[in-house]
């Protein structure tokens, strides 16, 4: 028997709030299946099973704020047999309790889950128009998004009403996580400079022949560059947990602003095995997902380090704070042209500045400027990227 608990999202995370439930008992689940939306500092996050089996027994209910780590669901995996105990656990007539508790209400013959209703009103879509896919044919969240994506006019940005209260609680996670980190984590930073010559003639080049959707940003070479070096220096790669936990699977957290102020950081899961075509469509669907706060649990809890890339057109150098439990935080400024000097000739470059805002407790200086080194060697080679 597996039990389902109330995932944390990161350091700043203390509870959420179930939404909705996309499964009943008896429904078959996999790795990665969406079980349940939840509402959180973050906003509303899909959030997955990691495990295979059949879901027994749904214990939270639908408008429920619980803490962090609480059993949300029981979960028989496969192979294993359901005692006459369990069985008798398994919600027969799971609409009829839903019904009973209000968190499925019958409007008009129809039934319609409270967070697949508002949608509805918010979107202006007709419910009767709708074939529910939930239990016993009830609307839920997935059939609203399905039936917005019919309309035109669902290109159209939702804003204010509850995007603007999660941007709201966004920023006060982030001061939560932020305060800690600068209370009880003994940074120290490093900085080096980059020549982008190379890097950027490869890339010229590789995009000459592609078609425009299919062109490469310069932040994927940051990003493979990184993972590359994480290879050779994995010791950045790791928690600070009771103690140094160093992480065997490189998932790199690639912050994201939002429009309105905030920040958020889905991980980039095995940065290092992806190809930089995989990189950049990851990227072309990751970015806009997190500024509608529209993220999976996962890719919200398994980055192991963070980069922070400025972007063209903004200041030359950042200065990190880490995000907890990490250990290390990369911060990639504009590509300026600058002087650099060479074999006893000056030149202007298009350079780089990064910085590596680092734990005491878990990285020194040495190994703090290996990984910088190996970073900068990896840039000068972007043909083996």
């Amino acid at each position: 028997m597996i039990e389902f608990t109330m995932p944390s999202l990161g350091a700043d995370m203390e509870d959420g709030t179930l939404v909705e439930w996309r499964v009943k008992s008896g429904d078959f689940v996999k790795r990665g299946d969406i079980i349940a939306d939840v509402d959180t500092q973050k906003g509303l996050i899909e959030i997955e099973v990691f495990d295979e089996g059949t879901i027994n027994e749904l214990i939270v209910k639908e408008g429920e704020k619980v803490p962090v780590g609480t059993v949300m669901a029981i979960i028989i995996p496969v192979g294993e047999k359901v005692s006459a105990k369990k069985k008798s656990r398994i919600k027969k007539e799971p609409i009829k309790e839903m019904v009973k508790e209000g968190s499925i209400k019958v409007d008009d013959r129809l039934k319609v889950s409270p967070l697949a209703k508002k949608i509805a009103e918010e979107k202006g879509i007709d419910l009767s128009a709708i074939k529910g896919s939930g239990p016993e044919g009830s609307i839920i969240k997935k059939d609203i998004d399905l039936a917005a994506a019919k309309k035109a006019e669902s290109h159209v940005e939702v804003t204010g009403g509850k995007k603007e209260i999660a941007a709201k609680g966004l920023r006060t996670a982030i001061a939560s996580a932020m305060s800690k980190s600068n209370r009880e984590i003994p940074h120290f930073y490093l900085e080096t400079r980059i020549d982008m010559t190379k890097a950027l003639n490869w890339l010229r080049e590789w995009n000459k022949e592609r078609e425009l959707k299919d062109r490469l940003l310069a932040v994927v070479l940051l990003i493979k560059a990184t993972a590359k070096a994480i290879k050779e220096v994995p010791s950045v790669n790791a928690f600070w947990e009771n103690g140094l936990q160093l992480k065997n699977a490189i998932n790199i957290g690639f912050a994201v602003s939002l429009r309105k102020g905030g920040v958020v950081i889905p991980a980039i899961p095995e940065a290092d095995k992806k190809s930089l075509n995989q990189l950049m469509d990851l990227l072309n669907d990751l970015i806009p997902r997190a500024r509608a706060l529209q993220l999976r649990s996962s890719e919200l809890s398994e980055s192991t380090i963070t980069i922070s890339n400025i972007g063209e057109g903004s200041t030359d150098k950042v200065f990190g704070v880490i995000y907890p439990p990490q250990v290390a935080i990369l911060g990639f400024g504009n590509i300026v042209e600058e002087a650099w000097a060479e074999d006893g000739k000056l030149s202007a470059r298009p350079v780089v500045h990064v910085t590596l805002a680092a734990d005491h407790r878990a990285i020194d200086g040495y190994l703090g400027s290996r990984f910088l080194m190996a970073l900068k060697r990896n840039l000068q080679k972007p043909e083996a990227l």
